[in-house]
């Protein structure tokens, strides 16, 4: 998880050294408008060192934004091949592809944008299949007293690989160049293909690296039998009369919106408004992401201890997880609309809103593998079609709202929108979210 989504974030930040600043057309030096921040302690905001393409702002938008072209048509299709076939294989696919696309890009970019925009969209087709894949696996190997746990160590992997690709795709371009940031990233991936071939199975019966007592208790666990049984159609009219999924489906697209504020905006809000240099950018853009990690894996651990001793049924973990991943990040997003330009206590909630996201994947993004570990795949690729929408529209909406306009003043229209739609996540999940298996399930 960490390699796609570390490849996935990389051009955002390379980008900067990939463009000749000088030759773009209206390329000028940024004033200062009513409403903006002076630099932070005497930080200059110089232009970066120019680099050998002058694309245009257009250009450079759907170069960014082509990836989710491809996530976007991609995950329904793959997560049907994952379970009826193999989600081993299918996750195999989905980062060998993005390691050759990476590995391709600057040579293709060199000839023409248009290589960059294919390499993108292609690795936007491949990445749309970890997710559902990465479900199918988990719900054939954790265990239930385990799930919570498993399932946030695996997608944090999702951050890890964010903030490692900020920091590396800075250093490298920086010291050797924009190329060494995909030659580098690509070809230490390479290390991961010989150990996913030989140490990882789709289910414990096939897994020939663990004991008979251990596979003995996943299998009672989880209800697994021996033997290959054909894989049943997703019931979809059912699926899509359920209101458990439907909650999920409502929750999962509402986040997104959030989490691509977090992770892709606000970056672009320190820097128009706060007026932070490059490379403070950077940076702090990269610094939640280690308590991200350890709070993500610590609320995970508690709630599975916590259903373990008895202290709370599945569901209500579910939700008290997701009050974390929706009610904190409102708040941070709330305390930026009004904190003006206290740079550095506007960094503290971004940080912590980042931090607090992290809780989704004991809430709702994992709820997929509850209520019908059978279809968990596909009902993941369904609902993260819908939420890959968020990717491609809160860029549109916030150079919208913010051409001509990069004031604090445009920017709390911006943070009010995402914080009404992660209060409609966390009132649509805790009164609908369930984490009960669903009688479609069975057939």
């Amino acid at each position: 998880m960490a390699i796609v989504y570390g490849l996935k974030v990389n051009l955002s930040v390379t980008m900067v050294a990939m463009l000749n600043h000088t030759a773009i057309v209206g390329n000028k030096a940024e004033d200062t408008q009513s409403g903006q921040c002076d630099p932070p302690d005497g930080q200059s905001t110089t232009k970066p060192e120019d680099g050998p393409f002058d694309w245009s702002e257009p250009l450079q938008g759907m170069l960014l934004g082509c990836y989710f072209w491809g996530y976007l048509v991609s995950q329904i299709p793959l997560a049907y091949l994952a379970e009826n076939y193999s989600a081993k294989w299918v996750f195999f696919f989905s980062v060998v592809l993005n390691v050759v696309c990476t590995i391709l890009t600057p040579p293709l970019t060199k000839l023409h944008y248009a290589g960059l925009l294919t390499m993108r969209v292609l690795e936007g087709i491949a990445g749309g299949a970890s997710f559902p894949a990465m479900h199918i696996m988990i719900a054939n190997w954790a265990p239930q007293t385990e799930r919570m746990l498993i399932a946030t160590i695996i997608y944090v992997g999702t951050s890890a690989g964010t903030a490692s690709s900020i920091l590396m795709s800075g250093l490298v371009s920086n010291k050797y160049g924009w190329e060494w940031v995909f030659y580098t990233m690509g070809g230490l991936s390479c290390i991961w293909i010989p150990l996913w071939i030989i140490l990882i199975q789709d289910d414990p019966n096939k897994q020939r690296f663990i004991s008979p007592e251990e596979r003995d208790m996943i299998n009672t666990s989880l209800g697994h039998l021996e033997g290959a049984k054909e894989h049943p159609a997703l019931p979809i009219a059912k699926v899509l009369k359920s209101i458990p999924f439907l909650a999920i489906l409502i929750s999962h697209t509402c986040h997104n919106f959030g989490w691509y504020m977090f992770l892709i905006e606000i970056p672009f809000y320190m820097k128009q408004v706060l007026k932070f240099n490059v490379s403070s950018n950077a940076a702090l853009s990269a610094l939640p992401y280690i308590p991200y990690i350890v709070f993500s894996i610590l609320l995970g651990k508690t709630l599975d201890h916590l259903q373990n001793k008895g202290k709370l049924n599945r569901t209500v973990a579910r939700k008290i997880a997701n009050t974390f991943s929706t009610l904190v990040p409102a708040a941070a997003l709330t305390g930026l609309c009004f904190i003006g330009c206290r740079h550095y206590f506007a960094v503290a909630f971004m940080c912590i809103g980042i931090v607090a996201m992290g809780a989704a994947y004991s809430g709702s993004l994992s709820s997929h593998m509850d209520i019908a570990p059978k279809y968990a795949g596909m009902l993941m690729g369904m609902t993260n079609t819908v939420a890959t929408i968020p990717g491609i529209t809160v860029a549109q909406l916030v150079g919208y709202i913010t051409e001509g306009n990069q004031t604090i003043a445009a920017w709390r229209t911006i943070f009010s929108i995402a914080i009404v739609l992660l209060l409609i996540e966390f009132l649509v999940y805790t009164i609908f979210g369930s984490s009960e298996k669903q009688d479609w399930n069975d057939g």
